[in-house]
C-alpha cells in the first residue's frame, strides 16, 4: 500500500440532497475532474444514505491519484463544527445524525484517512461562487439560491459568516409580509412563501383558478399541475395576468433583497437555483425594483448577477467547504510537519 504526499491534492466533494446525491473530484484550482450522481434513497434512512455516499466515493477514489481533503454540503440545520445533521426537512429521520464521523470511519476503511468538513448546502454554494464562480474577487458577497425553497449564504470580509451555531444566512425566512402566509419554519410572511419555485407554483395555481381565460389556465388545464415553468411560458406569451402576477412576485423578492442589502452592505448579490431560468425576465425588473427600495449609498457599486456554477454548484460547494478549512485540518488532524496522505485502494 502506497502513501502519497498530497498537497496540492484533489478534493473529494459530496453533495447531499433530498432527491439526489452527487460526488466529484475537484482540483484546488477549481477544475472538476469527474462526477457521480444517484437518487437519494431516503427510505434507507441516514445510515443507508451514508452507505450510498461511501459507494460513490469509492468509485471515484479508485481512479484518483491523490485526495487531500473531503468536503460535504448538506441541508440544514446542522452543527458545522461537529458535522451533526439536525432534522432537516428534506431528510426525514436525520435527527442529530453524526454524518461527519460516519463518513470519516467509512472513508478510513477505504484507505482515506482524512477529516471531513460539513456545512449547510447554501453556505457551501456561497463559498463555491466566492471561490470558483461569480463571486471571485469580492470580499462582501451574498448568495441566494431560489428553487424549491430559498436559501442563502453570507460572505463578509472574504469569510463565510456562520453565526453563533453555524446556521446564519437563512435569508428565505426574512419576513416580507406582516400578516402573510404561515411558513414551514414556524414563521409568518417569509420570503420563501412568496418567491420560491414552490410558492410561485402554488400562488399561480390560485391565480389561474381566478382567471380561467388567462394563459396560466389554458397552458395547463389542471391548475394543480401548474409549475414555475408554466408561469415562464405564460410570461413569454405576454399574458397580462401572468405579467401582473410576476410583477407582484418580484415586489416580494425585491423587498427581501433590499433588506439583505441594508443589513449587510454587500458588493455583489449572486442568485442561483431554478429561478434563474427566467433570465432577463427576472434580473432586469428585479434590479430596478431593488434599486427603488435601497438607500442610494448602499446601491452604489452593487451588482446583482446570475450564479455561474449551475448544476455543479453542490459539488463545487462541498469542495470549497473543505478548502476553506484546510488550515484548520492541518493544525488539528495532522502531526507537526506531516502532510495529508492517501493509501492506494486495492
Amino acid at each position: 500500500m502506497t502513501r502519497l504526499a498530497l498537497p496540492p491534492a484533489h478534493v473529494l466533494a459530496l453533495d447531499v440532497g433530498g432527491t439526489k446525491l452527487a460526488a466529484g473530484l475537484v482540483t484546488p484550482q477549481g477544475e472538476l475532474l469527474e462526477t457521480r450522481r444517484v437518487s437519494t434513497r431516503i427510505d434507507l434512512g441516514p445510515e443507508g444514505v451514508t452507505a450510498q455516499l461511501l459507494e460513490l466515493s469509492r468509485s471515484l477514489l479508485s481512479s484518483a491519484a491523490a485526495v487531500g481533503w473531503v468536503g460535504v454540503g448538506c441541508g440544514g440545520p446542522l452543527d458545522r463544527d461537529l458535522g451533526i445533521i439536525k432534522n432537516p426537512p428534506n431528510l426525514p429521520g436525520w435527527i442529530d445524525f453524526p454524518l461527519r464521523s460516519r463518513l470519516e470511519a467509512g472513508l478510513a476503511a477505504l484507505g482515506l484517512n482524512l477529516p471531513v468538513a460539513v456545512d449547510n448546502d447554501a453556505n457551501a454554494a456561497a463559498l463555491a461562487e466566492l471561490t470558483f464562480g461569480a463571486g471571485r474577487g469580492f470580499q462582501h458577497l451574498i448568495y441566494l439560491t431560489i428553487s424549491t425553497g430559498i436559501g442563502g449564504g453570507v460572505i463578509l470580509n472574504g469569510q463565510l459568516y456562520a453565526g453563533k451555531d453555524g446556521n446564519a444566512g437563512e435569508l428565505g425566512h426574512l419576513q416580507v409580509s406582516v400578516d402573510g402566509e404561515r411558513c414551514n419554519c414556524g414563521g409568518q410572511g417569509c420570503l420563501e412563501q412568496y418567491a420560491s419555485g414552490t410558492s410561485i407554483a402554488r400562488r399561480a395555481q390560485r391565480v389561474a383558478r381566478q382567471h380561467p381565460a388567462s394563459q396560466l389556465a389554458t397552458l395547463e388545464p389542471s391548475p394543480e399541475r401548474i409549475t414555475a415553468h408554466t408561469v415562464l411560458r405564460a410570461l413569454q406569451l405576454g399574458d397580462e395576468v401572468a405579467l401582473a402576477f410576476w410583477d407582484e412576485t418580484l415586489d416580494y423578492l425585491a423587498a427581501g433583497v433590499a433588506s439583505i442589502i441594508h443589513a449587510f452592505n454587500p458588493q455583489r448579490i449572486v442568485i442561483g437555483g431554478g429561478i434563474t431560468n427566467f433570465g432577463d425576465l427576472l434580473f432586469t425588473p428585479l434590479r430596478a425594483k431593488v434599486q427603488a427600495r435601497t438607500m442610494p449609498a448602499l446601491w452604489h457599486g452593487l451588482s446583482i448577477c446570475r450564479a455561474e456554477l449551475a448544476d455543479h454548484v453542490g459539488i463545487y460547494g462541498a469542495a470549497a467547504v473543505a478548502l476553506s478549512r484546510a488550515d484548520h485540518f492541518s493544525s488539528t488532524w495532522l502531526s507537526p510537519g506531516e502532510h495529508p496522505v492517501q493509501e492506494t485502494i486495492p
